[in-house]
């Protein structure tokens, strides 16, 4: 298995669609960890069959796709399959017992509910969610692959933007040869990692280049609480909270 990863463009609104079906990723998969926590004897396939009763139930389930909805019940037997390896190996300390997801970033679909474009270049997504048609930004090329080899497609919410991952079905090895040479590897703060041989990685300074970004946001924010205080509110109003987030 590999994973090629694209930047996806969009509209406001398909990044709020996206969210939507994260927060509904997120929620079925809390669903099923409580059912398999109020229930004996829970296995795999039971949690897959109360994904269609969830759907039934909540309108805003309904929308996300099924396989979509089994991939986020699988996420949660993962958990489960987890805490009983370990609780049959008898390792030391905590079993890791699942915990109920707080702040999940990604949605994962299987092999329906989205559709590449002939070019490759763009995805589209049929749910009623209402992602629609996303663009991708990327180096890699998925012409070279056929498309029953791509068996997941994951949506990630990052800090600065939007991620698809595909998933292909692909043989990978690597011959190599023992050189039988040792390197000396050390972390800083002024270069990520460097070596004994000279080699030096730059740091990739993830917050200077989202700084100008933040700042924008941060003014928004500071005109809701001018608003506000104009207005002579003992509170900040719900658009401040809304920037703030």
């Amino acid at each position: 298995m590999i994973i090629y990863e694209f930047k996806v463009k969009g509209k406001d609104k398909q990044y709020r669609a996206i969210d939507e079906a994260i927060r509904t990723s997120q929620f079925i998969q809390n669903k099923c960890l409580r059912y398999w926590m109020d229930n004996k004897n829970v296995g795999k396939y039971d949690l897959n069959k109360y994904c269609a009763i969830l759907a039934a139930e909540f309108t805003f389930a309904d929308q996300l796709n099924s396989m979509a909805r089994q991939s986020a019940a699988e996420r949660s037997w993962s958990a489960i399959s987890r805490f009983y390896n370990n609780c049959k190996k008898k390792i030391n300390g905590k079993k890791g017992f699942p915990k109920f997801k707080k702040n999940c970033r990604s949605v994962e679909y299987k092999t329906s509910g989205w559709k590449l474009s002939k070019t490759r270049k763009a995805i589209s997504f049929s749910d009623k969610k209402g992602i629609g048609t996303l663009n991708l930004k990327g180096t890699y090329d998925l012409n070279y692959y056929d498309i029953k080899q791509i068996k997941r497609v994951r949506l990630v919410r990052r800090a600065d933007g939007y991620y698809a991952q595909f998933v292909l079905d692909v043989d990978v090895k690597v011959k190599t040869q023992p050189t039988n040479q040792v390197v000396g590897i050390d972390l800083g703060l002024k270069y990520f990692i460097a070596d004994s041989r000279g080699n030096v990685e730059p740091s990739p300074q993830f917050y200077r280049k989202s700084e100008k970004q933040l700042n924008r946001a941060n003014r928004k924010k500071s005109k809701k609480f001018n608003q506000a205080k104009n207005k002579a509110k003992l509170r900040q109003s719900n658009n401040y909270y809304k920037a703030r987030n």
